[in-house]
């Protein structure tokens, strides 16, 4: 049974009995008329598909949310000038209901819980107009000039759980074209910005708890469904650099910015935060915290239910249960899982094996720390996929199982149970992790990075290339996401992307080299997107510079191999596959060696031959896919 995470649209065609009763023919013919000339060719336009068509209705899948939504908003305006002059009783007019969620594929079908809560969503759209989940508008952000209306949490006939609803609003202008008076009346959720904290504390070696106090309260304001919360990665771009709060709000789009410090020094802990105005720059709320180290997580709480209460919104019962629950009685443990979350950012093999230590540390301080056990199984999953560290699919498996069973709602403990799952080619089970994953958490980097991963190997490019968007703009710091996006817009046709994300690449690349020039890994990956725009001379001096920070490390050697195949040098990439066969587990020998499109011009070349005898007799198979 396949299953997939996608975008569903469903649309109703208003008063349909009405007017197949006053005129069947002219009905049928004008509808027919309608969705050939125009609702088909938008939805292609848009990358859709039409799953099923009804008398009054139909059924439509998108690979993006944005898409979904964007061609939604475009029939209904359009069909607002179509019905222009027509009289009221003669007019069709359409219900859309937008959605994206799990679904099951049937053949050329799709069925489940995402198709019938976009039907519901349909069912009580206005006429003319769209309606969507939280979901939904969590997923679009600001990425559409568009101004959501929240109508409140509703109970849907046939649903379960209630349903945070959005209207569109169709006749209001654009957020960019608001003036300062109308954007006064949006009824939108108020948004907010959480720069990192400020480390006070005199010591560079405590940066990792004051980011980890900013992350806390980011997850826990964005556990409010009446919030709308930049992601982690997003207000992490400002870290470290002098800011205007008023510009922060403006290039981020939101109505108010939190700004803080924290000073730690022995077993007492100094907290203080501001809650400033995006507009006029004044300050809304404003406290201190002087405590023993062991309130950090009251600290946190009062900081989230000061903030909320500031901005009038409202918890839900659920939402005040979840934000005040702590993840670990001991603050010792909290403070080497906070270490192992810094060290996990970073990015590189002896990173995530320091991080990797640190949430074991964790454990041994307190069994029950779920999310100690969700980051061994990230440290875990990472080391695997990139540096082909024997920890083994069901170690992975079982380190997150034990996270789950312990918090069933962790978005990563879900995404690395869905990497080791594909990578053991259980792709069913392997989607609805990373479904859950991205459910959970739509901020979620490793859900949608691993989902892509898993998508490009099963060879669903237009999906894979959706994923590693979303990725990238996730965590807009990260180049590995933009640069693995270049082979899957080329085998897509589109070149211009693929010159775009290597552009991209580079610059991240760039960025991650000054911050972290002990990882090679952004130089090998910048010099294969510098090759992409002809830059061969600053991708050779990328690969020098990724082999001298990290001469022994397989995959600087591998990836160089294959960017020197592609600048012609041969002899220098059979010295590079030479040197790190005897050390190269099966998966490179037997995967991608043999099977990498990459390394074809060596095929025929005399010291392939001398390759084939080092890899020895192991045969293709396992995961050929590429751990760039």
């Amino acid at each position: 049974m396949e299953r997939r995470l996608t975008a569903i649209l469903a649309a109703d065609v208003v008063g349909y009995s009405r007017l197949m009763g006053t005129n069947e023919s002219g009905t049928l013919t004008a509808l027919d008329t309608l969705r050939t000339d125009f609702v088909n060719p938008k939805i292609s336009e848009h990358q859709g598909r039409i799953v099923k068509l009804t008398g009054d209705g139909m059924l439509v899948e998108f690979p993006s949310v944005v898409n979904a939504v964007a061609c939604a908003t475009e029939v209904q305006r359009g069909m607002r000038d179509r019905n222009a002059g027509v009289p009221q009783d003669r007019r069709i007019e359409f219900r859309i209901g937008v959605n994206v969620g799990d679904v099951i594929v049937q053949g050329e079908d799709i069925l489940g819980d995402g198709v019938n809560v976009a039907a519901r969503l349909e069912s009580i759209a206005p006429v003319g107009g769209i309606t969507v989940s939280q979901s939904v508008r969590d997923h679009v952000g600001k990425r559409l000039d568009l101004i959501f209306e929240d109508m409140g949490e509703r109970r849907l006939k046939n649903i379960e759980r209630p349903i945070r609803v959005y209207s569109i609003s169709l006749d209001a202008p654009s957020t960019r074209q608001t003036n300062d008076a109308a954007s006064g009346h949006r009824e939108e959720r108020p948004s907010i910005a959480v720069l990192p904290f400020i480390n006070m504390s005199g010591d560079p070696e405590q940066e990792y708890f004051s980011d980890g106090i900013t992350e806390d309260i980011i997850t826990d304001l964005s556990k409010v469904s009446g919030l709308f919360v930049v992601a982690r990665n997003t207000a992490f771009i400002y870290k470290g650099k002098p800011v205007k709060v008023q510009e922060v709000a403006k290039d981020l789009e939101v109505n108010f910015v939190l700004e803080g410090s924290v000073r730690k020094a022995g077993s007492r802990v100094r907290v203080t935060g501001q809650l400033i105005h995006g507009k006029d720059g004044g300050h809304v709320w404003a406290d201190r915290y002087d405590r023993d180290l062991t309130d950090i997580f009251a600290i946190q709480d009062e900081i989230t239910h000061a903030i909320v209460e500031q901005l009038k919104v409202k918890l839900l019962p659920q939402e005040r249960k979840v934000i005040g629950q702590t993840p670990t009685d001991n603050v010792e443990a909290y403070t080497y899982y906070l270490r192992g979350r810094q060290f996990l950012q970073r990015h590189s093999k002896s990173y995530y094996q320091l991080a990797r230590r640190m949430f074991a540390k964790a454990v041994e301080l307190d069994p029950l720390y779920a999310r100690a056990y969700a980051g061994i199984a990230d440290c875990d999953s990472f080391l695997f996929l990139h540096y082909y560290v024997d920890v083994g699919i069901d170690s992975i498996l079982a380190t997150s199982a034990k996270a789950l069973a312990l918090e069933n709602g962790l978005a990563e403990a879900h995404a690395s149970r869905g990497l080791a799952l594909s990578l053991g080619k259980r792709y069913d089970e392997a989607m609805a992790e990373f479904q859950q994953a991205i459910a959970l958490d739509p901020n979620s980097f490793e859900g949608h990075y691993f989902y892509a991963r898993a998508c490009f190997t099963q060879g669903k490019l237009e999906r894979s290339a959706a994923l590693f968007e979303r990725a990238a703009e996730i965590k807009p710091d990260d180049c590995q996401s933009v640069i693995l996006l270049i082979q899957i817009y080329r085998s897509l046709g589109r070149d211009r992307d693929a010159e775009s994300a290597a552009r991209r690449g580079v610059e991240r690349a760039e960025s991650e080299l000054m911050l972290h020039p002990e990882n090679p890994r952004p130089a090998y990956l910048g010099a294969s997107a510098l090759i992409t725009l002809g830059e061969t001379d600053r991708a050779k001096e990328w690969l020098s510079r990724a082999l001298a920070i990290d001469p022994d490390d397989i995959f600087t050697q591998y990836n160089a191999a294959c960017v020197y195949t592609s600048l012609g040098d041969i002899e220098r990439a059979f010295d590079l596959l030479e040197r790190l066969l005897p050390h190269a587990g099966y998966e490179i020998k037997a995967g991608w060696i043999k099977h990498d499109s990459d390394l074809d011009p060596l095929r025929g070349h005399p010291r392939y031959q001398k390759v084939l005898e080092l890899i020895g007799n192991d045969e293709a198979g396992g995961n050929a896919e590429k751990r760039s």
